[in-house]
């Protein structure tokens, strides 16, 4: 059975892949920070008889936890990691009103984060079939499509991660490991909100046709969950 970890699997994007990953077959190693308010995940796991999700409290900024969880799960071959929490920071910090302890906190969540934890995994995704590290950013992180300014913080720390993942695709290349930034599209979730254009559910089917068909030629990419490219 192919095996998926989860981070951030008790909500929004990271609930709906769980859900789809689940559906598909796969075992679900899902992540979160309060495995007791995570209602939807814990009511998911009771429907599932077959034991295929698993559920481990994990806060990614919490290293000594991440090294506990890769130990516990030694020598388990994983297919696929979707690093999916994130955070997006305080809103209105444009020019001159940037929060610095804040900026901080979102760039070690949403890039810190997710290099330390492709570092605890990676002897697991030696042993998997498919063996690839997704990390969930933003296109908003494209220094490209940036004609707008504003936004340092999360833009930012989504640059920087898809920095980190184009280095991982470099130095896992010789063990197989494929790579890939994927933007799940505006979607409405808590931090989406009411007005983005598509569900998690729609986001979810995206990324996971994305990573499903991700060549080694692409390994390092910035992708869209509709499969169109991101510029750097």
């Amino acid at each position: 059975m192919a095996r998926v970890i989860v981070t951030g699997a008790n909500r929004g994007i990271g609930l709906a892949l769980t859900e789809l990953y689940l559906a598909n077959g796969w075992q679900v190693l899902a992540t979160v920070r309060d495995p007791s308010s995570a209602e939807a995940l814990i009511k998911l796991s009771e429907q599932e008889a077959s034991g295929s999700l698993a559920i481990y409290e994990l806060d990614v900024v919490n290293y000594q936890q991440v090294n506990a969880l890769a130990r516990t799960l030694a020598d388990v071959p994983i297919d696929v990691i979707i690093n999916n929490a994130g955070l997006y920071g305080p809103k209105g910090y444009g020019f001159g009103n940037c929060d610095v302890e804040a900026w901080r906190e979102v760039m070690e969540v949403n890039a810190i984060a997710p290099a330390k934890l492709a570092e605890a995994f990676y002897r697991n995704l030696q042993l998997g079939e498919k063996k690839i590290f997704a990390a969930l950013s933003s296109r908003v992180g494209s220094h490209t499509e940036n004609t707008k300014g504003g936004g340092y913080i999360y833009r930012s720390s989504k640059a920087a991660l898809n920095s980190v993942v184009k280095s991982l695709s470099n130095d896992l290349h010789a063990d197989g490991i494929k790579t890939v930034a994927l933007h799940p599209g505006w979607v409405k979730t808590e931090m989406g909100g009411p007005n983005a254009l598509i569900t998690a559910q729609e986001s979810a089917i995206g990324l996971k046709s994305v990573i499903d068909n991700l060549t080694d030629n692409e390994s390092g990419s910035f992708i869209s969950y509709d499969g169109s490219k991101i510029p750097w």
